[in-house]
């Protein structure tokens, strides 16, 4: 803390009063939270097991209120989840409010969606079904309804210091020169005047969404308590919203800046000493050259956060669909660090939030850096999953106020895959269609749950739900396409389970096989190795998961391309230290066929392979 904070007046009281706060809620912690901080102090590798897997929800959509999210433990018990991710349900502006990212309480449950008895409740029965709670904290930014913005409003000057404010534009021009925007179309600029205050305030995101301004360390000191006493409320892991902003310095991007890291480092620590059971993630969606500092460095001894989302994966996984080659997949897997001790990565399909394509571009651009190249495939690639004219997807632009820039892209996971109906047999003279779009929505979970880290389950992806168009219909809601993903969950599709001839019981059928295969999957916990395979195909991915020197390895290989492709077995095998000169044979644990001299991958396919006997 004295590195970003130690130049201010009465450092050494403020730190002192940090800390008995700190104590005072450490000590409030309830004995079933004090017995699981106990357990994972023991046990630190818990949540990089092979058998977790993550959820993630918004609370009415899913269940209506806290109360019904309880009701469907059993629906994800029976999916093997064991991290459930409740997207915003603290009390949130009134009116628009940015999908509850706008926070005006955080200590009170929004409107309709129950009470702090309820969630107590909840997190005891998530607790001991062996699912830990996941909220999200949002960190760079309060509503402007918040008590913290009210006061700073009626003219309390404490207050006002919480903020970034300005009595002119010069200095918000001077940072816009650097700045980039969020939402281009929505909310222009970062900066909005507040007539109340006659002041420009920095609002990076939306106008109602004031930045908190962290070089005042009394900001801080707050956010961490709110934090703790979140914990104390049972909440075992908190998603830590828009992490790279919160440090602003004038001239650069204000993003990824060192004192953000700082930060995220102290918050680490007061875990690790009040609540040492609960895990931190960043949200920080930044180019892969940028995600392993949100880790920290074993080599430095820096405890971070102990998950970061894998937007360069994701965002690649789906290129690759686009382009039918897997090139961009490869080079953002070879820029990929090992992790560090107690640490994983966030690997997900799809989310509440777009796209965004521009975290490839260091790697779109080639060994020759060729910006322009970047842009034309990631143009592409947003081009062909927002124009049905030009592909089998069906989603649409998002926030893209330039037509000459690379726009974000938003639609359910099925819907970009190219399915129309979720929860109906297919037309037989589309069954073909149908079966090459189920086919892809598991080759991208696939690739999730067998990379290395926690795969997430994005909600209604388990049916193979499509997109919700509702949203066009609500003046609150019609400017923000990214309610596009955001159905409500398919009640009469869990009913029919039984049903095969629907789309949705057979990629819950088949995405459930593939979950149960990975949990006896050593393999494929978080922390093994993995190793590029070269395949001699353009479109196969393949890699290789565990120790390459003995029996307890796993090789992956997936097809993205829309024709099948055959592999030479002794090529692909031959990479494998173990078995170079051993007489060995693998088995795709998925269809239980024994691979011989050729490797058979039909259309968007994929095999887990595993030594015979291993």
């Amino acid at each position: 803390m004295a590195q970003v904070y130690g130049q201010h007046e009465n450092f050494d009281t403020w730190m002192q009063q940090l800390i008995a706060q700190v104590t005072e809620l450490a000590q409030q912690r309830s004995s079933d939270l004090v017995e699981l901080d106990n357990q994972r102090l023991h046990n630190p590798d818990w949540f990089l097991q092979q058998d977790m897997l993550g959820y993630c929800t918004y609370v009415d959509r899913f269940a209506g209120n806290l109360q019904g999210v309880k009701q469907q433990i059993p629906h994800l018990v029976n999916l093997g989840v064991r991290y459930l991710h409740l997207l915003p349900f603290f009390q949130a502006r009134c009116g628009e409010n940015d999908g509850g990212f706008a926070v005006a309480s955080f200590d009170q449950i929004q409107d309709g969606l129950g009470s702090i008895d309820d969630l107590l409740e909840l997190t005891s029965a998530l607790r001991q079904n062996k699912i830990s709670l996941c909220a999200d904290f949002v960190l760079n930014h309060i509503a402007d309804d918040h008590p913290w913005a009210l006061a700073a409003k009626h003219g309390d000057t404490r207050y006002q210091a919480y903020f970034h404010t300005f009595a002119d534009r010069e200095f918000p021009d001077q940072y816009e020169q650097t700045l980039g925007q969020i939402f281009p179309q929505a909310a222009p600029g970062n900066f909005t005047f507040n007539p109340e205050l006659q002041k420009w305030v920095w609002t990076t995101f939306y106008p109602y969404q004031w930045d908190l301004n962290y070089s005042n360390p009394e900001v801080f000191a707050q956010i961490a308590i709110v934090m703790l006493r979140m914990a104390n409320l049972g909440i075992e892991a908190f998603r830590l919203d828009s992490t790279a902003f919160l440090w602003k310095r004038l001239g650069t991007s204000c993003m990824n800046q060192t004192e953000a890291h700082l930060l995220l480092q102290a918050l680490r620590d007061i875990i690790e000493i009040a609540a040492p059971g609960v895990l931190l993630k960043a949200e920080a969606i930044v180019a892969t050259a940028d995600l392993p500092a949100y880790l920290g460095s074993e080599a430095q001894g820096v405890k971070e956060c102990h998950i970061a989302y894998h937007s360069s994966l994701m965002a690649s996984s789906w290129v690759a669909l686009a382009e039918q080659k897997v090139d961009l997949i490869e080079a953002v897997i070879a820029a990929t660090p090992d992790l560090p001790a107690q640490a994983s990565w966030l690997n997900y399909v799809r989310c509440h939030d777009d796209i965004g394509w521009n975290v490839l571009r260091a790697e779109a651009a080639g060994a020759d850096g060729d910006a322009q190249l970047a842009k034309q495939r990631l143009k592409h690639a947003a081009l062909f999953f927002s124009d049905q004219s030009a592909s089998y997807a069906d989603g649409l632009q998002f926030q893209s106020s330039d037509p000459e820039a690379v726009h974000g892209t938003v639609g359910m996971a099925a819907s970009l895959c190219g399915l129309v109906h979720s929860s109906a047999a297919p037309d037989p003279i589309v069954a073909e269609v149908t079966e090459l779009s189920i086919r892809r929505i598991l080759l991208m979970y696939g690739l999730s749950l067998s990379f290395g880290g926690i795969p997430l389950i994005y909600m209604g992806d388990e049916f193979a739900q499509t997109n919700d168009r509702s949203f066009l219909d609500d003046p609150a809601k019609s400017m923000d396409g990214r309610w596009l993903q955001r159905p409500y969950f398919d009640h009469d599709a869990q009913m029919h389970l039984h049903d095969m001839s629907r789309c949705s019981s057979q990629v819950f059928a088949q995405l459930s096989e593939l979950i149960r295969q990975r949990q006896q999957l050593p393999a494929l916990a978080a922390n093994t190795a993995r190793q590029l395979l070269s395949t001699d195909s353009a479109q196969v991915l393949g890699f290789v998961r565990g120790d390459v020197n003995s029996a307890e390895h796993l090789i992956y290989l997936s097809n993205f391309s829309e024709l099948a492709r055959t592999l030479d077995a002794e090529k692909i095998v031959r990479q494998i230290p173990f078995a170079t000169n051993r007489q060995v044979a693998y088995v795709d644990v998925l269809s239980g066929e024994l691979i011989g001299q050729k490797i058979d991958l039909p259309a968007y396919s994929q095999r887990w392979l595993r030594l015979l006997g291993a």
